[in-house]
């Protein structure tokens, strides 16, 4: 998992057209927010959509919770004037949808390069194509790439496969996404659960996704923040370890021992970097509580 200072536990998407939901997303427990302006907005409505957004992010008030504007595709009807509406408030990160190659990301890196206000703006990536999913390690490492958000759904439907419960048939996809975000030291966030009122198996397929080393999961609904935020959470008993790794480590380099014992099992470098990276995270997961 990346160390970074933010937390990705909780990635909310919220419509862009609804007010209500804007205003609401200000007092969420939640670590980000995708303010969507693609899939769930219809047609009617993007033009309404991106100015609603833009007036709202313009406000502000969401605290130290992320920020990520999904537009739609550059190649849409509409994914060129989300842009230039967006732009104008200098978000702090675009998310891209169907992302298939590095030069996806290069041309929008490009438009930002051309506006001040957006210098500083970073770029997500939907990785939900099989041409994502082939090309991953080279859109890990393109222009102002800032991390991974994955959209399983759209990619089972290209597959033609029915993940199932398991999520057996996209688990290569899965993998190979988060090894090149891992390449290139960014997060990378698992894809959305489906179904509302199914806790139990909302938390064992965020258990799936923390045991594979996702950073977080991207949530469909507030009811279901609470859940992600406890299971990518590290736990007391980690936390606990990960100190006495540390103290462990420290103390047999201190006595010119190369290697450390603690609870009868070898603590060595890697497990000092493990064990720091959970402090990490639990100290990034407090900070946006």
């Amino acid at each position: 998992m990346t160390t970074s200072r933010q937390s990705w536990r909780s990635v909310l998407y919220v419509p862009g057209s609804n007010g209500r939901a804007l205003d609401k997303a200000r007092g969420l427990a939640v670590d980000a927010i995708i303010f969507d302006l693609e899939d769930a907005v219809a047609p009617a409505e993007k033009e309404n959509a991106r100015k609603t957004l833009a007036a709202t992010l313009n406000q502000g008030g969401y605290g130290a919770r992320a920020q990520l504007v999904r537009i739609n595709a550059l190649d849409t009807a509409w994914g060129s004037d989300d842009l230039e509406e967006i732009m104008e408030i200098g978000p702090d990160n675009i998310l891209l949808p169907k992302v298939g190659s590095a030069a996806d990301v290069a041309e929008l890196a490009g438009r930002l390069d051309a506006r001040p206000a957006t210098s500083k703006t970073r770029i997500w990536a939907m990785i939900e194509t099989t041409h994502g999913v082939f090309n991953a390690t080279e859109i890990a490492h393109a222009p102002r790439m800032a991390g991974f958000v994955l959209g399983t759904n759209d990619l089972a439907a290209e597959l033609g496969c029915d993940p199932g419960a398991d999520r057996m048939p996209l688990m290569m996809a899965l993998q190979s996404c988060l090894a090149a975000a891992r390449m290139a030291g960014i997060p990378c966030i698992d894809g959305v659960f489906n179904t509302l009122r199914d806790e139990d198996a909302l938390r064992e397929e965020c258990r799936q996704g923390r045991r594979l080393g996702m950073d977080g999961k991207s949530l469909i609904h507030p009811a279901q923040i609470d859940i992600c935020n406890s299971v990518f959470s590290p736990t007391d008993e980690e936390v606990d370890l990960a100190r006495r790794r540390i103290a462990a480590h420290e103390a047999a380099e201190q006595a010119g021992q190369g290697v450390a014992v603690l609870d009868g099992q070898i603590v060595e470098g890697l497990h000092v970097a493990g064990a720091r990276a959970t402090l990490a995270r639990h100290d990034a997961a407090q900070r946006t509580a």
